[in-house]
């Protein structure tokens, strides 16, 4: 097992792309520089000691020193005492609509992004308990299996998109299906799902799917998230509204909360419905309802004791330094003897 303590330096790589730009500049105005002098054949006579093949490998250490750099600034851990924790909590499983309408900004700055920014307050608030977390629009996908790897959940939570769903839509009955798949086959009533949707769609399969999951014993908590006024849904280029959504008459797309749907979900699986403010998500509401349940004990196997291994790729970043500083651009004398790199050009 292993991780980054410092996952914010791999944003340095994005600085490779810009410099390996340079780099081919800097090749194609050499060239075309040495064409402006004269004959090729020429030119090279007189740089007979030049080499273009020492100072890609020069330049190829000075990117490989870099990338190592880059992962010394990470800090790579890896695990090395494996123990075995016993806790009391809950299986959760968070099922959270990624369709377009939740990009509607009647919560700021949009439906999806407050939802997600709840679910990361709600996961410090996690004791014990673990999290699964589903993402659905006309499909559902299982976007982390249940866990209690709470860092892992964040990082799942942090790359969900509308567009990680190719197929629109509002499928509640499959995200409740899909969910109840996934939790174990253990008896105990300590299973829960959080339902987080505009529930814009009338699914009558998911009153039929919440029905199925209450008689497994789950509990299925719905927060409905948006207005019951209707708002349209923004077309965003690089953040910016550049419009909205029309149907095919070209009349703009408004989409509104659903509450009686969500409301029905709850109470055929012991929940509670809460509907989502700017202010309060309604997280809490629902974790207080979870807290009733019957918590079981579960035993995990994870990694409690992590060691540095920043000291391999700092150390290997100066032997590549090194090395790249040692090799001149020039051919030597005796290599071009044995005519080694006689034909650089």
């Amino acid at each position: 097992m292993f991780k980054f303590e410092h996952t914010i330096f791999f944003y340095a790589f994005l600085a490779l792309p810009l410099m390996l730009i340079l780099v081919l500049w800097f090749f194609i105005s050499r060239k075309n520089k040495l064409k402006r002098l004269g004959d090729a054949n020429l030119v090279k006579s007189l740089m007979p000691y030049a080499s273009n093949q020492k100072l890609i490998i020069k330049i190829c250490l000075f990117f490989l020193a870099f990338s190592s750099l880059i992962i010394a600034l990470c800090n790579l851990q890896t695990g090395s005492k494996l123990t075995e924790v016993k806790r009391e909590g809950a299986d959760i499983i968070v099922c959270l609509d990624v369709s377009n309408s939740m990009l509607a900004q009647d919560l700021s700055p949009d439906r999806l992004t407050r939802a997600k920014y709840a679910l990361e307050k709600m996961i410090d608030r996690l004791e014990g308990d673990r999290l699964g977390l589903i993402i659905f629009a006309g499909e559902a996908y299982v976007q982390l299996p249940i866990t209690t790897d709470y860092s892992a959940a964040k990082l799942f939570l942090e790359s969900i998109n509308p567009g990680m769903v190719p197929v629109q839509g509002t499928n509640v009955s499959d995200a409740i299906k899909k969910a109840t798949e996934s939790f174990s086959n253990d008896e105990g009533k300590n299973k829960a799902i959080i339902l987080i949707t505009d529930g814009e769609n009338h699914d009558s399969e998911a009153i039929q799917a919440a029905e199925e999951a209450g008689k497994s014993g789950i509990m299925i908590n719905t927060i409905g998230i948006g207005s019951v006024n209707g708002v349209p849904i923004p077309l965003l280029e690089n953040g910016v509204v550049k419009g909205y959504r029309k149907d095919k008459e070209g009349q703009t797309v408004i989409t509104k909360l659903n509450t009686e749907l969500l409301k029905l979900i709850a109470s055929k699986a012991d929940g509670v419905f809460v509907q989502a403010t700017q202010a309060d998500i309604g997280l809490g509401p629902v974790l207080d309802k979870i807290s009733e349940l019957d918590k079981s004990q579960l035993e995990n196997k994870m990694y409690t004791d992590y060691e540095d291994q920043f000291q391999w790729f700092l150390g290997l970043t100066l032997i590549l330094c090194t090395i790249e500083f040692f090799i001149s651009q020039r051919v030597s004398d005796w290599l071009k003897k044995i005519n080694l790199f006689g034909n650089a050009s």
